[in-house]
């Protein structure tokens, strides 16, 4: 089996490269920072010229507000990061010849595809589990204690989430002749998706309604969304199986 080295050899390329660490200590440093800033915002802006008045109108922090925080700024960080970091993947390695390289080794296109992707999945598992922690840690202190299982589910849906864009932008790494083409194609993938998720109804079969459901979870909510789940499931699929197609009738 080729799959093993070729993991090792991503997941080497990650940590080398520094982006292991880098995401690392942005996602850290949000799951670190959503529950100060929910407890804390309203204090700062005291601070502010006329900030009494406001402060006044602004409801008292709860937990739900830790929540809210966390989702919203480790959803957003999360994609942002799997965009800049998945455009380049294979337009990189096609433009440099590495990948032509790595190819007559021989190494199945398929497996060379893969491995990408599962280094890049894995990377982010660690990182949000890590900011996940750090997040319930401080939550704990500053407003009282979460239900575990309930956290677990949010941030695996979390999860679910940013891998649909790591699987889209993958796909658009291997259609675009240039890395900042796949980044605008990838880009234009993740708005769409989110003008189709305002429709009324629509939206509760796209990756979004994902972060809904996380939410409602933690606060006690039990509506499923499993529909958006399987939708979810089914863009990783149909991403990386389109990659591949495309990718072996590609010269390189």
């Amino acid at each position: 089996m080729n799959f093993l080295p070729a993991l090792h050899t991503e997941w080497m390329a990650l940590w080398r490269t520094y982006r292991l660490l880098m995401v690392g200590v942005v996602l850290l440093l949000f799951g670190l920072l959503s529950p100060l800033l929910a407890k804390y915002t309203p204090e700062l802006i005291k601070l502010m010229p006329g900030g009494e008045a406001i402060s006044q109108v602004i409801p008292t922090p709860t937990i739900g507000d830790a929540v809210g925080q966390y989702v919203k700024n480790i959803s957003q960080f999360g994609v942002i990061l799997a965009l800049l970091l998945t455009m380049g993947a294979v337009i990189q390695e096609k433009n440099r010849g590495t990948a032509a390289i790595m190819l007559v080794k021989p190494l199945p296109r398929t497996t060379f595809l893969l491995a990408k992707f599962v280094a890049l999945a894995l990377m982010f598992t660690l990182t949000i589990a890590l900011a996940g922690a750090a997040c319930y840690y401080y939550t704990w202190l500053l407003f009282g204690a979460l239900d575990v299982s309930r956290w677990l589910a949010l941030n695996g849906l979390l999860l679910l989430f940013v891998f649909v864009y790591v699987a889209l932008t993958l796909f658009c790494s291997v259609v675009a002749k240039s890395q900042f083409a796949a980044g605008g194609l990838a880009l234009f993938l993740l708005f769409t998706l989110g003008l189709l998720g305002a429709i009324p109804g629509l939206g509760d079969y796209l990756p979004g309604h994902l972060l809904t459901w996380g939410s409602e979870l933690m606060m006690g909510g039990s509506t499923p969304a499993w529909p958006a789940v399987g939708v979810s499931l089914a863009l990783m699929v149909v991403a990386l199986v389109g990659a591949k197609l495309l990718f072996d009738r590609q010269e390189l």
